[in-house]
């Protein structure tokens, strides 16, 4: 084959592989958690419905708000242990913050699939139950049984995929 017609983008030896839906959301997902602004742990969020991304979130302080980055941690001060004490906090959850978008602009999260870095917590889960959302996939666990049990009583699926 002459330069004038070779391939614009010429395939290497090695097969690329390409990501399944999931995957490739949780790796979108995965870059919006570097947004987070939390000294603690950080977490991405994104609603999808029909393969297109409604809305994402991160964990951090609300709008117009001080950052933990830059005032610190309340509940670093307070000792709060991971998991407890949701309401000392200055954050709002990643799960949170997607919802909430959704709804600001106008977009229904009704049988949309979650995706996560973490498994939600008990107050996020109320609220995925209640904004309609299907599904779940999460890359990592968090250990919340009482979120767990709810959504699963509520029929939302969590699927686990490593990365």
């Amino acid at each position: 084959m002459t330069e004038k017609n070779a391939p614009l983008h010429p395939v290497s030896d090695h097969v690329r592989s390409r990501p399944d839906w999931d995957t490739y959301f949780l790796d979108i997902v995965d870059l919006v958690s570097r947004r987070s602004t939390c000294l603690r742990r950080a977490v991405g969020a994104g609603l999808v419905r029909d393969r297109r991304i409604l809305a994402t979130g991160y964990n951090g302080a609300p709008s117009k708000l001080q950052h933990c980055l830059d005032i610190g941690c309340l509940r670093e001060q307070l000792k709060v242990p991971s998991g407890e004490r949701h309401e000392l906090c200055r954050g709002l959850h990643a799960e949170q913050n997607a919802i909430i978008q959704a709804a600001l602009h106008g977009v229904s999260a009704k049988d949309s699939t979650l995706y996560c870095t973490n498994h939600p917590c008990v107050i996020c889960a109320k609220m995925i139950i209640n904004a309609g959302i299907a599904r779940i996939v999460i890359r990592d666990g968090y250990s919340d049984k009482l979120a767990a049990e709810m959504l699963r009583e509520a029929g939302i699926s969590v699927e686990r995929v490593k990365k």
